[in-house]
């Protein structure tokens, strides 16, 4: 059960970096939250998953506002079966990791390259670096940006970061 919840948390991160975030409603446009942005993505199925998995689902769809450095389902599938399976499994690792992939507030790309850290909802700075590959987040490359939602922003990396 704690994986299916991990994995449906993980899948509403994931719809939350969809280029195709904002639904026509009653003739204008309404963007999704963060979680549902992901979810209808596609390519966030573990993060989704792991969201639910920590009970986070809620807070990312909640008011905001958040940034989120979502990783890819190919980010995920870097980390060895299991150990990810371990991760997924003891809660408080894996909120401490989710939550290390959060800033509190709306942080865009052209916001992003002026940083050289920035403060997580996990309590822990993360590294910020522009390269001649774009820009890093702990090492992680930023390759999707300004993913706009209803209560944020996603910019999608490469690979799974930690405290």
């Amino acid at each position: 059960m704690f994986i299916r919840k991990a994995f449906f948390t993980l899948a509403l991160i994931l719809v939350a970096i969809s280029p195709f975030a904002s639904a026509d409603h009653h003739g204008g446009s309404m963007k999704k939250n963060i979680v549902e942005t992901a979810v209808s993505a596609g390519n966030f199925n573990t993060l989704v998953a792991a969201v639910q998995a920590a009970g986070l689902v809620d807070t990312l769809s909640g008011e905001g506002p958040f940034t989120v450095f979502a990783p890819t389902d190919e980010a995920f599938a870097k980390i060895p079966a299991d150990d990810l399976q371990a991760i997924l499994a003891d809660t408080e690792l894996l909120t401490s990791i989710l939550t290390y992939h959060v800033v509190a507030g709306k942080v865009m790309a052209s916001d992003v390259v002026n940083l050289d850290s920035a403060t997580t909802v996990q309590g822990s700075d993360v590294d910020i670096e522009v390269t001649d590959e774009g820009v890093k987040i702990d090492g992680a490359l930023v390759t999707v940006t300004d993913i706009e939602t209803s209560n944020g922003v996603i910019h999608v990396i490469d690979t799974v970061i930690t405290p």
